[in-house]
């Protein structure tokens, strides 16, 4: 059996296109001038330019509030021992460049309105050491997790900034560090009590539960209530009870892994009721009921080894949400997958620093007008705006970069 290939709904198995080079792919491209997409076009001006010679770290997660405003995270620590960001330094070495603060928000039209975070003097809160996502709720409350080695707490805070409420304490599973510097840890992805690095958020409305991609240490998916913090249900891979023992390293010709072997990188609920989970390493987006009954998996780029295909999703914003919007940041795109099927239809981007181009697309996220935006880590460093063009016939399974047709 090709597990690349192989997408289990219930209990009928079905044959389908989900990416890489498979024999399915010449009848699909044979066809395509029939099929349908979304299509996108960069905006090479959005953001506006930062005041105060700011400059962007790894761009870490984004995502988009009612009023279509932006929010971005970055990381400023990778600023700390880079001489060459000189009006950072003390005494300054040049007029230029400064950390911008970690969140920061933007109109619609690109203009910064609000930007803050970062630690507090008086310990009202344990900033994440490597802050991980964003996500605005329902309220337009504003969360972040982190993926640093003590982080095991979640943040929440108004949307200019005041803090609400910590879940989790940091280093809360932190027992000593081994003689090479590595840290040693208690519990377990089956602990009621702490989490482990959690990558990303999602929320539904109804329930009032916020689902954590929980993530880094930890392999699982935990569920919570949102005004609480409570701690309601948890479960791994093919909703398995999670076990945190080592799987080997991914191949695409070997059976898929029965637990997660993450990160678990995103857990983003949907209106009709399902949650899409980012098993980034295993290529993979598995489907749950939101009570945690599992529902089908895809394999996206099934080749794709090192960080994997499976990123961050994003959900369209007709009324079905008939499309998935998915980050792949190790081939440098991002995939447009029919969410009933989980195929494939096409893609955009290609590995590079011009507009259009990523280098380590994290995080996706779109507005209510469709628009997506996405930011990239490492070396990426930015935010960037793809425009909603319509459905369109497909020409091409890989677009590349997204250029306008009258660009000069």
């Amino acid at each position: 059996m090709d597990f690349r290939r192989t997408l289990l709904v219930g209990i009928a198995l079905t044959t389908v296109l989900i990416g890489g080079c498979t024999s399915g792919e010449t009848s699909q491209a044979s066809s395509a001038d029939m099929i349908q997409a979304p299509m996108f076009e960069v905006d090479p001006f959005w953001p506006k330019p930062l005041p105060n010679h700011w400059i962007l770290g790894s761009t870490i997660g984004v995502d988009v509030d009612s009023r279509d405003h932006v929010w971005i995270i970055h990381r400023q620590t990778t600023f700390a021992a880079r001489t060459e960001i000189g009006a950072a330094q003390d005494p300054p070495l040049s007029e230029c460049c400064i950390p911008a603060p970690n969140i920061l928000e933007f109109d619609a039209e690109g203009n910064l309105v609000n930007s803050w975070g970062g630690p507090t003097e008086d310990g009202a809160y344990e900033w994440p050491e490597s802050n991980h996502g964003i996500t605005i709720d329902h309220a337009d409350n504003v969360w972040i997790g982190g993926n640093g080695q003590a982080d095991a707490q979640v943040l929440k805070f108004t949307r200019n900034g005041e803090f609400l409420m910590q879940i989790g304490s940091s280093g809360a599973r932190m027992t000593g560090t081994t003689t090479d510097g590595r840290s040693i840890y208690e519990g377990g992805s089956n602990d009621t009590e702490s989490f482990g690095r959690v990558a990303e958020i999602g929320f539904d409305a109804d329930r009032n539960e916020m689902y954590l991609a929980d993530g880094y240490l930890n392999k699982r998916v935990a569920v919570l209530d949102a005004s609480t913090g409570e701690l309601k249900r948890f479960w791994g891979a093919y909703a398995n009870v999670p076990d945190d023992g080592p799987l080997g390293r991914y191949s695409p010709d070997i059976a898929p892994a029965q637990q997660f072997r993450g990160p678990v990188h995103c857990a983003h609920p949907s209106r009709d009721g399902l949650l899409y989970v980012c098993d980034r390493a295993s290529d993979r987006i598995q489907v749950f009921t939101l009570d945690g009954e599992y529902v089908m998996e895809a394999f996206v780029a099934p080749e794709t080894l090192s960080q994997g295909s499976t990123w961050d999703i994003a959900l369209s914003k007709d009324a079905d949400q008939k499309y998935i919007y998915l980050a792949d940041g190790q081939n440098m795109k991002v995939h447009v997958i029919e969410r009933e099927t989980m195929e494939v239809l096409t893609t955009f981007g290609d590995g590079g620093r011009q507009p259009g181009q990523f280098f380590a697309v994290h995080s996706i996220a779109t507005d209510s007008k469709g628009n997506i935006y996405t930011t990239e880590t490492y070396e990426g460093k930015r935010v960037q705006k793809f425009k909603y063009k319509g459905l369109k016939k497909i020409k091409d399974k890989d677009q590349g970069t997204p250029w306008g047709a009258n660009r000069h």
